[in-house]
């Protein structure tokens, strides 16, 4: 049996930051069709590691590589990725659509309008599509924002912290995205402080403390639980 393509590589990464020294020589790799958890206490390093596998962050040392070739930030190679962050990075006096139709397009899709509308459809916020993002709920804008990322269907997602902030329907829409992507190939980390959707949602889970990385080993997730299946806004 054919080993699965290792889609995201780190060698030794290590991060300072004015001497502080944050991330110890991390090795990591996560394959086509896997999903990732990424739990860590607060300060523990998690966001700077997801900045630094996505090529935001320059590691001090040690490399980072997607598809085998070195991470950058050419146009071509950051359409790989979907990266959420803690900042939402919408734009609030453009509409939901307009907010889609833009990242369509920074992302070079053909049809951004249709793009988006098929987005909008997807994360069942048709009806508000014409609301201006500085007007939507908290959960709107939090489910706007993962959908923005999604827009191009990049086969990569780093996701930070993506559940905060989402009601059920929204946490049940999410998990069910997760399931989609990993079983459409997609390679997903997303870093979280619940040990449940860890379980429930990871192939395994990845423990960063003491500024490395530990392996925790579980079962294959074989798809959400039932009381997470996607629902409508």
């Amino acid at each position: 049996m054919s080993r699965p393509t290792s889609v995201i590589q780190a060698r030794r990464l290590s991060k300072s930051f004015h001497g502080r020294l944050v991330l110890l020589e991390i090795d990591l790799d996560i394959a086509t069709g896997e999903c990732v958890a990424l739990t860590g206490n607060n300060g523990a390093g998690k966001t700077t590691l997801l900045r630094c596998l996505a090529a935001i962050a320059r590691p001090t040392a040690g490399e980072v590589r997607w598809f085998g070739r070195p991470a950058g930030a050419s146009a071509e190679q950051r359409r790989l990725l979907g990266v959420t962050a803690h900042e939402s990075r919408l734009y609030p006096n453009l509409t939901l659509r307009e907010n889609l139709i833009f990242a369509a397009r920074m992302c070079g899709m053909s049809g951004p309008a249709r793009r988006a509308d098929a987005t909008l459809e997807r994360i069942g916020l048709s009806r508000f599509a014409d609301r201006q993002a500085r007007q939507a709920s908290k959960g709107i804008r939090q489910r706007l924002a993962l959908a923005r990322v999604l827009v191009h269907d990049p086969p990569i997602l780093l996701l930070d912290e993506p559940f905060c902030g989402l009601d059920a329907a929204g946490r049940g829409w999410l998990a069910g995205v997760l399931h989609e992507r990993r079983n459409a190939g997609c390679a997903v980390l997303f870093s979280t402080h619940d040990e449940g959707q860890s379980r429930q949602l990871a192939d395994r889970t990845l423990s960063l403390h003491a500024k490395t990385l530990t392996d925790l080993r579980q079962p294959v997730a074989s798809g959400p639980p039932e009381e997470d299946l996607p629902q409508a806004a």
